[in-house]
């Protein structure tokens, strides 16, 4: 990198033992662990290469990915070329005059037919810079700054950082985790460090075996951040540098880093068997997301409440926020929890005005499964066992004993050995259908009660606005809404509400009404103006409430012990 204020990689790759006339040399289309196909070979500028003599070999792009290098009679040959990389997120890469940031499989290319071949990475950090940090283990006898890969996925699952980020430790059972923090921040460090080894000893006890024999945490601290991915002895996290200002932020980053640090488990060992070994080249479909993303989302939530960042009705509330969440987006009674994972690649990374309407969250609407499933084993068991217990048995049978992922069916088996009784209706109604789960039992179980009421006593309009540079547009309607029934559109204009300029008197009309009552709007659609009378409907949205009962059993003490692991 000898002008990171260009954002140009300079990358060199020497390949041996090819024996072949040629090999075909290709870039990963998008990142594991985030579900869109964002074509890194975009950004690849003046790809050469060479014999070992330094002559230059014929390349000839087969596709939009592939290289064809002609290396005929010569077995060891390199390639050569720029990556563009100015997109600051945890699954792209990045670099300029102040630091260096490398996903692997964007910058990265492999031999198609040869993923398993171990290779060595040396890094040259532009003028200045002293630090480079990543999982990869250093490559011995070698260079500075030169590390080794098993594999190519090992390659591809190890950011590095190069730059001077600041470089703190600690040690979580055993195993010593680094953290490089790029950016300006202010924190108390001995607490962060302090609380991260809360989390992480947490978050190890939920499987009880520690894979790690060493860990990275790479955090940027950014004027605005928000976001994490995982890798299998490292994650990438964004947070904003004034996070840790406010308690809130503060917790929000622990949050962040629990979700991260237990993919180390969920995911990068125990996953579906789609999510590895991985085609590099395409979408890699599971059904199975609202458990690896909704199910770490979960496990979080709770790791910071057995940890004691939650309170217990802190907690409760959380939960209640969540269901909010899912219930009253419309697009949870369209779209499965299996659909929302199979679509992702399609849909949750390339939203648009209607999602709402027509997709959920396999995030949110996972943590909420998650939630009663867990609460289903506690009371089948007489809370004895717990969510906790099929990710342990989930680990030690296909990571451990078979060294492979699962299938959906057996994710319900194993659902099924710890509780002691299968819960196929369950999973058919609820995960591959979008029947509501039945909170109000499952809270119950553990000795809560579970109530709602209405979030607006009012009539909706059915529709959300946003004045953008002087215009107030509609940027949402909800499905089955007075909006989306009475005909008022994404991007409308709104010009009159109720014969009145929009102002801050005249706008209240479009936040509810009395049901049944009409709202007149002058509109400009497509350069013309229109008039709409739309009619307040009652409000769907619900909001929900989650509370210990006056005098529960020891039975449901139990379970809810069991599941607080109190």
């Amino acid at each position: 990198m000898p002008a990171p204020q260009t954002h140009y990689f300079e990358v060199g790759v020497a390949l041996s033992g090819f024996a072949q006339d040629y090999t075909d040399v290709k870039m990963p289309v998008w990142a594991p662990g985030s579900y869109l196909v964002r074509e890194y070979a975009k950004n690849v500028e003046g790809f050469r290469a060479t014999g070992a003599n330094g002559q230059a070999l014929a390349v000839e792009k087969i596709d939009k990915n592939t290289w064809r290098v002609r290396h005929p009679k010569q077995a060891d040959f390199k390639v050569a070329y720029r990556v563009y990389a100015f997109e600051l997120s945890v699954r792209t890469s990045f670099l300029d005059a102040d630091h260096g940031y490398l996903n692997g499989s964007s910058v990265f290319v492999y031999p198609a037919l040869n993923k398993g071949l171990a290779s060595t990475v040396t890094v040259q950090p532009a003028a200045g810079w002293a630090q480079v940090s990543t999982a990869l283990r250093a490559a011995p006898g070698s260079a500075k700054f030169t590390y080794k890969a098993a594999s190519y996925d090992e390659l591809a699952d190890s950011p590095i950082e190069i730059g001077n980020q600041k470089l703190l430790q600690f040690t979580a059972n055993g195993t010593v985790h680094q953290v490089a923090m790029y950016g300006t921040y202010q924190v108390d460090e001995n607490r962060l460090l302090a609380d991260m080894q809360k989390i992480c000893e947490g978050a190890q006890a939920v499987v009880g075996q520690n894979p790690l024999d060493h860990y990275l945490f790479i955090v940027h601290n950014l004027e605005r951040g928000g976001g994490g991915l995982e890798h299998l002895y490292s994650t990438t996290l964004e947070v904003s540098r004034t996070a840790y200002n406010t308690e809130a932020g503060y917790k929000g980053f622990l949050r962040l880093a629990a979700h991260e640090y237990f993919h180390l488990w969920n995911v990068k060992r125990i996953r579906p068997v789609a999510l590895g070994p991985f085609d590099y080249d395409k979408e890699n479909y599971t059904h199975m997301l609202w458990v690896s993303e909704g199910m770490t989302e979960y496990f979080a939530n709770l790791i910071n409440e057995r940890t004691g960042y939650y309170d217990q009705q802190g907690y409760l509330d959380h939960l209640a926020s969540t269901i909010g969440t899912v219930e009253n987006t419309p697009g949870n009674k369209v779209q499965s929890a299996s659909e929302a994972s199979f679509d992702a690649w399609i849909k949750y990374y390339r939203p648009n005005e209607n999602s709402p309407n027509t997709g959920i969250s396999y995030y949110d609407k996972g943590e909420t499964i998650g939630l009663v499933l867990d609460l289903m084993i506690i009371n089948a068991t007489q809370g004895q066992k717990h969510l906790d217990d099929v990710f342990r048995l989930l680990y030690d049978t296909y990571y451990k004993k078979l060294g492979r992922g699962f299938t959906d069916q057996e994710y319900q088996d194993a659902v099924a050995t710890v509780a002691g009784r299968r819960f196929d209706d369950f999973f058919k109604q609820s995960v591959y259908g979008t029947k509501t789960v039945d909170y109000a039992t499952a809270f119950g179980y553990a000795g809560l009660g579970f109530s709602s009421a209405p979030a607006n006593p009012n009539g909706s309009a059915g529709a959300t606005f946003s004045n953008r540079t002087g215009r107030l547009l509609v940027t949402g309607v909800e499905r089955d809404g007075a909006a989306w029934t009475d005909g008022l559109n994404v991007n409308d204009e709104v010009l009159l509400i109720n014969g009145t300029a929009p102002g801050e008197e005249s706008a209240k009309a479009l936040q509810g009404g009395a049901v049944g009552a009409p709202l007149k709007l002058q509109v400009r659609r497509d350069g013309l103006p229109r008039e709409l009378t739309l009619t307040y409907r009652t409000d769907p949205d619900q909001r929900f409430k989650i509370e210990p009962l006056p005098s529960p059993t020891a039975t449901q003490q139990k379970v809810l012990a069991k599941w607080l692991g109190k």
